[in-house]
């Protein structure tokens, strides 16, 4: 963790100051934050070893985060290089190419990083790597982008696997870090009966409630089921579905009534406000059909995972466990929607990594409105 007035620069930390003390976390702008659900507090108390009174201010914290890195994104432009949480989300860090903006990020209650390598950088960088044959991209089982440390990181059984993929793709081996690692991702869609929705003898779980224009429905994983086939419990078809590439899906459920609700810890209702993006570090909770409601943080954007049946990019990657039979299930953060559960490994007993397909890209492609409160 850089410590205040430090710059981040690539690979090289470089000592610098403001001149201006920097506003105690998220000074700015100022949003009102609604009492959250006393189940998502539950959660936070459980799955991140907090108290009450530390999970209602660390919702707090991120709600607002998420208004300052929202501005600053728009304000920076082709300067702008990610934002990140510290580990309970008392500090935004925003990271920019242009030392002048520095000042502009201070004074949105943000720590401002310089590196040498905007957000654009970094996603041409991982593009490249998406774009290797499959061959290369055999032997890793994820990359993504890493804003905190200004690279893009690959997971690869070994380390020649890791960097056969970069030289593959052609990128600079200076902007990727390889990690050695025996996490191998898999689609979370089991083949016994359970509750959620069913496609066959498979079962999934339900994302957000959507409208494509007065028609209801809901979306989904694309790995759960192709368009045309159709679901039962509730009753309803794949309008569309994308899988791999993407892992997102629409679920049309004519005669049944879309609720902006997420099923909570005990089965309480969690209300979806919207979908602004959580920041990396932000606490976000997980509710599928297997395992319920499971709480963790965002640890990055832009990952992409190579699973058996072929890679998906542009996922999100978390330390929220889940289990087979909870794909497609909802990632929400504080009241505002996230996505769709895709896949990972580990367990909740030991503990897993978990990525989900963000909502946006589905609401876009198939012209959706998201069901809110």
């Amino acid at each position: 963790m850089l410590r205040r007035g430090t710059f981040l620069a690539g690979a090289t930390t470089v000592a610098l100051y403001l001149a201006a003390t920097v506003a105690p976390a998220f000074a700015a702008p100022a949003v009102s934050a609604p009492k959250p659900p006393d189940a998502m507090v539950e959660a936070l108390q459980r799955d991140l070893g907090l108290t009450a009174e530390q999970a209602v201010q660390r919702l707090a914290n991120e709600q607002r985060a998420a208004a300052s890195e929202a501005a600053l994104t728009k304000q920076l432009g082709a300067s702008y290089a990610g934002a990140w949480l510290n580990a309970d989300a008392s500090q935004l860090s925003v990271a920019t190419t242009d030392a002048a903006a520095a000042a502009a990020i201070s004074a949105k209650g943000a720590q401002p990083v310089v590196v040498s390598r905007s957000l654009n950088d970094l996603n041409a960088l991982k593009d490249k790597l998406d774009g290797a044959s499959a061959e290369a991209k055999a032997g890793a089982s994820l990359w993504y982008v890493d804003v905190a440390s200004n690279t893009v990181a690959v997971n690869a059984s070994d380390q020649a696997a890791g960097e056969a993929l970069i030289a593959a793709a052609g990128v600079d081996k200076n902007a990727v870090k390889v990690a050695v690692t025996n996490e191998k991702p898999q689609t979370y869609i089991n083949l016994v009966g359970g509750a959620a929705y069913y496609i066959g003898g498979s079962r999934c779980s339900i994302g957000f409630s959507v409208r494509r224009g007065t028609a209801p429905g809901f979306v989904t994983a694309g790995h759960c089921g192709r368009a045309g086939a159709t679901t039962s419990n509730p009753s309803g078809s794949f309008y569309g579905s994308s899988f791999p590439g993407n892992d997102y899906a629409f679920v049309s459920t004519p005669g049944h009534t879309p609720t902006p609700y997420v099923r909570g810890s005990g089965g309480s209702q969690v209300l979806v406000r919207g979908a602004t993006r959580a920041a990396v570090g932000a606490s976000i909770c997980r509710s599928g059909s297997t395992t319920g409601w499971r709480c963790g943080t965002v640890q990055q954007f832009n990952a992409t995972v190579n699973y058996a049946q072929g890679s998906v990019s542009g996922l999100t990657r978390t330390n929220v466990c889940a289990e087979p039979g909870d794909s497609g299930g909802s990632f929400i953060s504080g009241n505002q929607a996230q996505g769709m559960t895709s896949g990972g490994s580990g367990n909740c007993s030991s503990g897993g990594t978990t990525y989900f397909q963000p909502v946006g890209e589905v609401l876009s492609a198939y012209g959706l409105t998201l069901v809110t409160g």
